[in-house]
């Protein structure tokens, strides 16, 4: 009857153990990478224990890619929630550049969890199905702000949407990944909040510069990012 009272206790909530688990594997994960993580910590961290472990999401690559598939879940939940499809296109730019820097500052982990996988060669990320399909919708989303862009005149090209967000991920993710070594190369603290600020604003300038044609100078703090091409005269 005791046994039977204490699986009941912690099947009473699958979904509640499930979602405690995971986040303590992506916590474990992000600090030791795959290698180094331990199954033993995650579940004590997770107030469970490894039977229960395996029981609501398997094994640790099993686990490791639930965290993956779960980290990409998240981003790109909260990129929906942008509502680029509304604004003027350099608005609707400046508004992801500024999303994805601070989304890598308060999510640190995640960035942990693209190092390890990177040297894993995305050998998880290639079993997964889901991941894939979440950025069919993302990269659609930018290529209708692209074309907006266009056509009205504020862009000069329809840039590949593709290879613009990762540009955009780019020079916020070498920034911050490797800000403890420049740092120390430059002389600087790149994590100083003034200089954080100034990093937002030079890719902000440098993507809308790049898209518009216009000067990096005009695109600083507080300046209007809609600057629409003016259309020839007719005589």
């Amino acid at each position: 009857m005791a046994k039977t009272k204490r699986i009941l206790k912690w099947q009473r909530d699958p979904e509640g153990m499930r979602l405690r688990i995971l986040e303590a594997a992506k916590q474990e994960f992000a600090a030791h990478g795959l290698a180094g993580a331990r199954v033993d910590r995650i579940a004590a961290k997770a107030g469970a224990n490894k039977r229960m472990l395996y029981y609501h999401v398997g094994n640790k690559e099993n686990l490791y890619l639930a965290v993956l598939e779960g980290a990409y879940e998240k981003i790109r939940a909260e990129e929906r929630g942008l509502d680029l499809e509304h604004l003027d296109p350099p608005e609707a730019i400046k508004r992801l550049i500024e999303f994805t820097w601070n989304y890598f500052l308060r999510n640190p982990e995640f960035l942990a969890l693209l190092n390890t996988e990177n040297l894993q060669r995305a050998r998880h990320l290639k079993r997964s199905t889901k991941v894939k399909s979440l950025h069919s919708p993302f990269v659609e989303m930018i290529r209708t702000v692209v074309t907006r862009g266009v056509e009205s005149g504020d862009f000069q090209v329809a840039v590949d949407p593709v290879q613009l967000y990762i540009s955009i991920a780019a020079l916020a993710f070498f920034y911050l990944s490797n800000s403890a070594t420049l740092s120390v190369i430059f002389g600087r603290d790149l994590l100083s909040q003034q200089a954080k600020q100034e990093r937002l604003d030079h890719m902000v300038g440098l993507v809308l510069a790049a898209l518009t044609g216009k000067s990096f100078a005009i695109f600083g703090r507080n300046k209007p990012a809609r600057l629409r091409v003016p259309l020839p005269q007719t005589v």
